[in-house]
Parts: C-alpha cells; structure tokens; sequence
C-alpha cells in the first residue's frame, strides 16, 4: 500500500525509483499504481516526473541567481 499524503508518498516513490525502478512504468506496474494518478497527485506539489533523471522534481529553482529579492522576499513577499 503507498502512502496517502502526497508529500510523504513523494519521497516514498522517488525512494523506490531510486532503490528498485529503472522507470516510472516499471513501479506503477509493480505496485499497481495508476500512473496518470501517480503524476497528479505529485503535481499539486509542482513536481513533475523526470525520465531522464528517472524521478520526480520540481522546478522551484528555475529562477536567476542571484534573485533580485532576497530569500525572505520571495517566501513573504515583504522586504
């Protein structure tokens, strides 16, 4: 059974892509998950799944650096 709560079935599944899955496919098959479910869930988390890197990112770090606003700023949004 995989967990639930998508923050801790994020590193669940990232773990076992890791550890055991040369593919996305290939854990979903294996653990009967659905796999478009697989990538919504992780989704409403802005991760993505990476087939080059064979496990889910996030693109949170996609910005210059460095920013124009410090880490506060952009967390808070005051200065």
């Amino acid at each position: 059974m995989i967990p639930k709560d998508p923050a801790i079935l994020l590193s669940y599944v990232n773990t076992k892509l890791r550890d055991r899955y040369s593919s996305l496919d290939a854990f979903c098959k294996a653990e009967a998950v659905d796999k478009d479910d697989l990538i919504d869930n992780l989704s409403s988390l802005d991760y993505d799944y990476d087939e080059k890197e064979n496990r889910f990112i996030t693109h949170w770090g996609d910005f210059p650096y460095p920013p124009e606003q410090s880490p506060e700023e952009l967390y808070t949004g005051e200065k």
